[in-house]
């Protein structure tokens, strides 16, 4: 599916070992990790940092504290259990205290009543959420060379992939072709070295690679043959992603004889740390997600990509921010490091989002200005519209068309659904040869047991002019991606002109009176497919890219944070594939692929955020954050409001008028996000702050994932200091609070607020005047004028006297009482 996730199923195992059913489970204990260590045990000095900033995790003070937190791990496992019964498969000690163990449920239910213990979690799966965009971002003209050109963009940044490895071999990841790449002593990660050819998978611009497969080997999931164990990327997912946020700038994208452009990463002089937890059958196990980001916090990345999302809500947790995953980048961005997490795929609908927390950038997807279109004309001069990557058929000339059900060898064979055209040998060669053969786009191809690509093997080995792939009942939701194929050919995706293409076939084809077909009279041509057209519509919020509102608990109350944060490129996005990459079966054994997914689009906020961090290296995750959404943009390269692919009553596709909930502040802008004149900054205590405000929320279970007290509240959710505005539940007026940071020269600022007519907006002070460095507060009112039953939507501007404008969107819903 080109939707780019990891379906995932759960392993249950039956343990050899008599201990009942065993699974993993992640527990936590008692007592500081090395984050948050503020000193108290004899022989241990504090490790905490004094602010959000990174650890010096080789330091003697952090290694012997690691080693104590360990050894207390393996302490209270060997007091409670039996030698054999049980297998310890991580100790968390840098941001989380726990570990992770292979476990029966008796001897789960035994640590939950242990002293000392905090949580026993079992573990609940993840799955990944699946070259033109640098030109579309104007990343060559407006962002590299201030940077000092595209071969500095992204100098001594790294950014760590937490996905299904990589293909180090590929053009995207060499090091040959540029300036050597120095050492970088900041970063302390490991290479592995291959097991088969014994060469390590590093070579400068890849400056880390490890893989995380315990838990998935523990639950009987894991598949050395297919799955590796080492860093490589067999599934083409981790390739792809790495090359999107960092891959070598100019990489000629090459398949089947075409050049279909240039690829570039958005940091093309980014370094490259994998962590290789998400295998391709089953998707990845908490467990192993977890120990990945622990080791590149670790190991000091500045960066985090995560394509990558909770398969189902965990079973202990009824908060969302407080899951393992969020707990533990929340631990992360406390490092310093700023986190892009792909926002989900399950749109158009309303809460899909699988990206909850406010210390995380969660990025939609956006369908950018190319589209790949392609046309059929028949001999009745009718011209079909389709999609279809492909070479045009001789021009000047038509082509007999013939029905894969009606060359067939041998009746026999319709048991191997010959329209699907996926077998030559079943097919006359005499018949086919030199003409255009038409096949149908059956159930096959949505569950991926027939492919286009092999539609195209099968014609191309007949000796076919080309193909037509008709589509002659969808589903509702089906989404079609054009295929780059070596020969002429065309997906008609709309129902009607297929049938338009059968009526005709029917009528020019004359058979006797067993149905055989006597003559084909029916002629077509294919054009070429091969130039994307432009359009000045884009961006567009894509079908699939999940929607808000955001939830606060997994009964899918509406949370006061808005979400997702930001748009990005995610659709239709060619970029670096694995050659043993089995994902989508299209790009088997190719070098590149044309994929879409939020998978696709987290990657490109990844790399323009090594960017900001190149140019202000002291920033902190939130003012990176910050900078990215209120200098986005919320029109289209028309001028127009930006709009949302929504689905109509059928199948077909519509645009409606998007919303925050769609696209977040906007589409992403990396040239005014270099500069935003004002930020709305965030640190762990404002994080703990809105934990401590959420409404419902348990206060021992804050303490339990943070190790901290609820000190203090923000009197509301609404109040913690985020670039964007949303009450779920607006009774009568309310008071929003929020405060700038001017990183700029001293500027004047006119603040000024529009909303839906049923909410009155008003903002105080009028205007104010800060000083580079310094931060102001300024109060947003809100007051139902009338209750509508739906969210309404606004914005605040802020404009400043130097030219810079700071925009954050609001979204609330009015209530009687």
């Amino acid at each position: 599916m080109g939707e780019m996730w990891f379906s995932v199923v759960i392993v249950l195992l039956f343990s050899i070992l008599n201990v009942g059913k065993a699974e993993i489970y992640i527990v936590t204990v008692e007592g500081e990790p090395v984050i948050s260590y503020k000193g108290g045990i004899d022989g241990f000095e504090a490790t905490a940092a004094e602010s959000d900033e990174k650890i010096d995790t080789t330091s003697e003070t952090v290694t012997s504290y690691a080693q104590h937190l360990e050894k207390k791990h393996d302490m209270l496992l060997a007091l409670l259990f039996d030698r054999g019964t049980y297998k310890k498969i991580y100790s968390y000690r840098h941001l989380i205290n726990g570990f992770a163990a292979h476990i029966s449920h008796e001897q789960a239910e035994i640590l939950r009543r242990a002293p000392g213990v905090k949580s026993v979690e079992r573990d609940w799966k993840v799955r990944r959420l699946t070259t033109h965009t640098p030109q579309f971002l104007g990343l060559p003209t407006g962002v590299w060379p201030t940077g000092g050109g595209f071969d500095r963009a992204g100098e001594d940044i790294v950014i760590g992939f937490i996905d299904s490895g990589i293909y180090p071999h590929h053009p995207s990841f060499a090091s040959h072709n540029t300036e050597p790449y120095g050492p970088l002593p900041k970063y302390r990660g490991k290479c592995e070295i291959d097991p088969n050819t014994k060469k390590d998978y590093c070579n400068g611009k890849i400056i880390g690679a490890q893989h995380f497969a315990e838990a998935a080997k523990a639950a009987g999931s894991f598949n050395p043959a297919i799955d590796f164990d080492s860093p490589l990327d067999g599934d083409g997912h981790g390739s792809h992603t790495a090359a999107i946020a960092a891959g070598n700038n100019g990489i000629p994208v090459r398949m089947h004889g075409f050049e279909f452009g240039r690829a570039s990463g958005m940091a093309p002089r980014a370094r490259i740390a994998v962590y290789k937890a998400l295998y391709r059958l089953f998707g990845g196990f908490v467990a192993d997600v977890v120990a990945a980001i622990e080791q590149a916090v670790h190991d000091g990345v500045d960066i985090l990509n995560l394509s990558v999302g909770p398969n189902s809500p965990p079973a202990t947790t009824k908060t969302t921010f407080l899951n393992p995953f969020d707990a533990t980048l929340l631990s992360a961005v406390k490092a310093g490091v700023f986190i892009a997490q792909a926002a989900g795929n399950g749109g158009p609908f309303p809460k899909t989002l699988l990206s909850y927390s406010p210390w995380i950038a969660t990025v939609a997807a956006a369908v950018d200005d190319r589209r790949y279109k392609n046309h059929l004309t028949l001999g009745n001069g009718k011209v079909l519209a389709g999609l279809g990557l492909s070479p045009s058929t001789h021009p000047n000339r038509t082509f007999t068309m013939v029905a894969a059900n009606d060359v067939l060898l041998d009746s026999s064979v319709t048991k191997y659904s010959p329209a699907d055209c996926q077998r030559p040998e079943v097919l006359n060669k005499n018949l086919v040869e030199g003409n255009i053969l038409l096949c149908g786009y059956s159930f096959n191809f949505v569950v991926g047991t027939a492919s286009i690509k092999k539609v195209a093997e099968t014609a191309k080995a007949l000796g076919a002019a080309g193909f037509v792939l008709a589509v002659e009942n969808a589903s509702p939701g089906t989404k079609f991606d054009p295929v780059p194929v070596r020969i002429p050919g065309i997906l008609i995706t709309d129902v009607s002109m297929s049938m338009e293409l059968v009526n005709y076939y029917n009528i020019t084809t004359s058979r006797d009176w067993t149905g055989r077909v006597k003559s084909f009279k029916s002629t077509g041509s294919i054009g070429n497919g091969l130039r994307p057209i432009l359009h000045k519509s884009a961006p567009q919020v894509a079908v699939f890219s999940a929607r808000g509102p955001n939830i606060k608990d997994y009964s899918f109350q509406d949370a006061d944070l808005l979400k997702p944060d930001i748009l990005a490129p995610g659709s239709l996005i060619w970029a670096a594939w694995a050659p043993n990459g089995t994902d989508e079966a299209n790009y088997c054994g190719e070098g590149f692929a044309l994929i879409s997914g939020t998978s696709m689009a987290a990657p490109h906020i990844a790399g323009i955020a090594a960017l900001i961090k190149q140019h202000h290296p002291h920033w902190s995750p939130a003012a990176i954050k910050s900078a990215l959404m209120t200098t986005s943009s919320t029109i289209d390269r028309a001028e127009r409001p930006l709009q949302a692919q929504q689905y109509s009553g059928s199948e077909t596709l519509m645009l409606v008028p998007a919303t925050p909930f769609d696209y977040g502040s906007g589409h992403v802008n990396p040239r005014a996000a270099l500069d935003p004149g004002l930020i709305f900054d965030a640190g762990y205590q404002d994080y703990l702050g809105f934990l401590c405000t959420v409404p419902g929320i348990d206060a021992q279970e804050i303490k339990k994932f943070t190790h901290s007290p609820c000190n203090y509240t923000l009197g509301h959710p609404s109040n913690f200091n985020s670039p964007s505005i949303a009450v779920s539940h607006l009774v009568g007026t309310q008071i929003i609070t929020r405060i700038v940071t001017n990183v700029a020269e001293e500027e004047t600022y006119v603040v000024t607020a529009r909303m839906a007519p049923e909410i009155a907006i008003e903002t105080n002070p009028p205007a104010m005047t800060l000083r580079h460095g310094a931060s102001r507060k300024f109060t947003v009112t809100l007051t139902v004028r009338s209750v509508t039953g739906a969210y309404s939507f606004g914005e605040v501007l802020l404009k400043g006297s130097r030219g810079h404008k700071v925009r954050i969107p609001v979204a609330t819903m009015g209530y009687d009482q």
